[in-house]
């Protein structure tokens, strides 16, 4: 009896590492990436001009001009730290959780978001990138997986490239893959495409040119019936800040089925710093 319980006890305690050395594998990963998106950071980026937006629809140019100072070094890549409440539940029950998180994004590379999050003893915590979805219960169970397929690449897209709009606007004035459309007098769409992918995210603006909301139609199986389907996403942008010249949103709240009845909020957070990595 004695000697199989010291085997189950080695079994046990080998799992335990096995588990401890695929988490640190994946925590790895996650700095390589954060590493590899920051290094497409233009080194001498131009600075910006009024000129640069001539042609544009009348609430695209607001938007710049709200977002970006004259003579702003145009940096494509930020990393944003985050802290909030991260929602795992639905509208009627939100089961939200208490979050910090930190992501590089550089549109139109990808984006790095590594998050954790905490209720009482439970613990969650993970990351997704435009390659992959890891999530850890207690830091030692995986409790999703996913990526490396055409449906993970779309629906990540989706997400960075609205993601911009919040933080990242250089990397969206006109050029090789992005054009700006007039949707109405307040209202303009950005469409980016790249390596097949497109991506069409309509911005509500004020007089002034502030974001106001942002809403699109997202790639996602984030539906009772887990299907990959094209859904309305969206969230409203708030308490602007200036950060090295850029003037963004430090709140934001942002989830399913934006514009409908059963819109749910499962991302609400506050900004606690944004900076540009080469800056």
């Amino acid at each position: 009896m004695k000697t199989l319980l010291v085997i189950l006890l080695i079994v046990v305690a080998g799992g335990l590492l096995a588990l401890w050395l695929w988490r640190q594998l994946d925590h790895r990963a996650d700095q390589a990436a954060m590493d590899r998106l920051s290094a497409t950071q233009p080194l001498h980026p131009e600075q910006f001009e009024p000129a640069m937006i001539e042609g544009l629809p009348e609430p695209a140019r607001r938007y710049f001009l709200f977002t970006i100072a004259p003579g702003t070094p145009l940096y494509t890549v930020a990393r944003i730290g985050m802290a909030g409440r991260f929602g795992m539940g639905s509208k009627d029950k939100p089961d939200y959780l208490d979050m910090s998180a930190l992501e590089v994004l550089a549109l139109p590379t990808g984006f790095a978001w590594k998050m954790a999050a905490r209720r009482g003893l439970m613990r969650l915590s993970g990351s997704d990138t435009e390659r992959w979805t890891r999530f850890w219960l207690m830091g030692l169970l995986p409790v999703a997986r996913s990526g490396g397929d055409l449906n993970h690449a779309r629906s990540a897209f989706g997400r960075y490239v609205a993601e911009a709009v919040f933080w990242s606007p250089a990397a969206l004035l006109p050029g090789p893959g992005v054009r700006w459309e007039l949707v109405d007098e307040n209202t303009a769409r950005v469409v980016v495409r790249k390596n097949g992918l497109e991506q069409a995210v309509e911005v509500r603006v004020a007089e002034s040119g502030q974001p106001l909301q942002v809403s699109f139609f997202r790639w996602s199986d984030a539906n009772p019936e887990k299907v990959y389907r094209l859904q309305p996403f969206g969230g409203f942008l708030t308490d602007f800040q200036e950060f090295s010249g850029f003037r963004l949103a430090t709140r934001v709240e942002a989830g399913n089925f934006f514009g409908t009845e059963y819109y749910f909020p499962f991302f609400v957070v506050s900004v606690t710093d944004i900076t540009f990595p080469g800056n």
